[in-house]
């Protein structure tokens, strides 16, 4: 059964504030005249508005549509109050993403007889929880035909696909419409002569294997004919990512840039204590507004979870690329993109250290501040001193893939963290805006988008209104 959240953070925002209930709704990032709309209400999406669109397109299709700045933490506690109501279902639930997962019936045939009424109860215990929230429920033999349910029929859809009507369904379907299949993957298929989802399923596993170059073929026969490939295959972290795209504003600000790598860091520091992880390989990259990059990859002989010392490692990688080539310094001005991700993990339960460094120390005193943090429910409460510098400078971002950081079993969130808003002291959060006499265009429009780990890349903006608090 897979289960697939509508709209999700647009409804999120109308189950919090009623008044924009029924109402066109898109949700930004950021309150400007260059933000992109990251999600759209069900409302607005049937005046024409899709994800991804810049908001002076929105408001031509939709003049009346409202906007509204994200809420990570509370996008992400309602994600944990919906995963507790799929586990009293049952007992093998993976989340997908913040607003998608996929439940493990097989072992539950001889509890119920009709998983039907189980995806009924599934939306009324939803609904009881959350009463604008909707969701579509796809129900196969294999995950992957169930996510395919999902996309069948939204808004508050529920979909079977089975033996007897497999046929009928992917009949309905584009080779796009499949989950994983976009215009590249269209193109391999089309030259073999493959040209429908049906067609597709009804090739053999060798001509699949011939149009993707390898197993992957093998995998998408198996999809299409019931195999289970896909159920478990993201259940842990691979590699844990923290990127922020930077306004103008902020890349003229030198601090601003030197302050964001430190903010990634303790991101990850916190994700890393959090999952009792240390890693062995941090890579790092800059973007800039010519659409080159800087990037650099740090392999580790002694694995670290520490902000401080993963901050030092790249700080020394780029002083010495400035010193080899002249450069007075890569943090420019231009600079579009910050990002680190790290990888190549190890338990903290089989570290080892050497008799002769202080490590094991630093590794404990780091475990209690976070233990202080959740004691107190409050994740600022213990600071370091590098975080004091331009404290507020990464806005929480949605993160669709660390979802796997929050849950463990029995309920317990692991990185409460996470539902905690981010409020600046003393700042008011914008909720609604709306539209007032346009500004002048800038020359060019600016880049904005947070993201984490599953949220790839960023939308380019348009330059359009100035906005003003309602």
């Amino acid at each position: 059964m897979y289960i697939d959240m509508n709209s999700y953070f647009a409804s999120c925002e109308q189950q919090r504030h009623p008044e924009l209930r029924n109402k066109p709704l898109g949700v930004l990032t950021y309150d400007g005249p260059n933000a992109a709309v990251i999600a759209a209400s069900i409302e607005a999406k049937r005046m024409g508005v899709k994800t991804g669109m810049r908001l002076q397109e929105c408001m031509q299709l939709c003049p009346g549509m409202l906007t509204v700045q994200t809420h990570p933490a509370w996008y992400r506690r309602i994600h944990v109050d919906i995963m507790e109501i799929l586990k009293k279902y049952c007992d093998d639930v993976i989340p997908k993403s913040i607003d998608e997962a996929v439940a493990n019936f097989h072992s539950y045939r001889l509890v119920y007889k009709d998983l039907r009424e189980v995806a009924l109860s599934i939306k009324a215990d939803i609904a009881a929880k959350y009463d604008y929230l909707k969701c579509s429920i796809g129900i196969a033999p294999n995950s992957f035909l169930a996510k395919v349910g999902t996309e069948l029929q939204k808004p508050d859809g529920l979909v079977v696909i089975d033996e007897h009507n497999i046929d009928e369904q992917l009949g309905k379907l584009k080779l796009t419409d499949l989950p994983g299949i976009a215009a590249a993957n269209e193109r391999r298929l089309q030259l073999i002569g493959i040209r429908t989802p049906l067609e597709m399923r009804h090739s053999s596993a060798a001509l699949l294997r011939k149009a993707f170059g390898g197993v992957v073929g093998e995998y998408w026969h198996k999809r299409l004919n019931f195999a289970e490939v896909d159920m478990y295959s993201r259940s842990e972290n691979r590699t844990m990512s923290a990127t922020r795209t930077m306004s103008r504003r902020q890349s003229a600000d030198p601090q601003q840039l030197e302050s964001m790598i430190v903010s990634l860091c303790t991101r990850l520091e916190q994700r890393l204590v959090k999952s009792g992880m240390f890693c062995r390989e941090v890579y790092f990259s800059i973007k800039y507004r010519d659409k080159t990059k800087w990037e650099t990859t740090i392999k580790l002989a002694d694995p670290l979870q520490d902000a401080t010392e993963m901050r030092s490692y790249i700080k020394e990688r780029m002083h010495d690329f400035e010193r080899s080539r002249g450069v007075a310094t890569l943090l420019t001005d231009k600079v579009t993109n910050l990002t680190v991700v790290i990888q190549s993990f190890v338990k903290d339960t089989v570290m080892q250290y050497s008799l002769f460094d202080n490590r094991l120390k630093k590794d404990v005193l780091r475990k209690v501040v976070y233990q202080i943090k959740d004691h107190y429910d409050q994740k600022n409460i213990v600071r370091k001193g590098s975080e004091l510098f331009s404290p507020h400078v990464m806005k929480d971002a949605i993160g669709f893939g660390s979802v796997r950081d929050m849950l463990v079993k029995d309920g317990q969130v692991k990185n409460k963290h996470m539902l905690e808003e981010d409020a600046v002291e003393g700042a008011p959060r914008i909720i609604v805006i709306k539209k007032k006499d346009p500004e002048p265009m800038p020359s060019e429009p600016d880049f904005y988008m947070d993201e984490e780990d599953d949220f790839g890349g960023f939308v380019q903006g348009q330059p359009g209104n100035s906005w003003e608090l309602q």
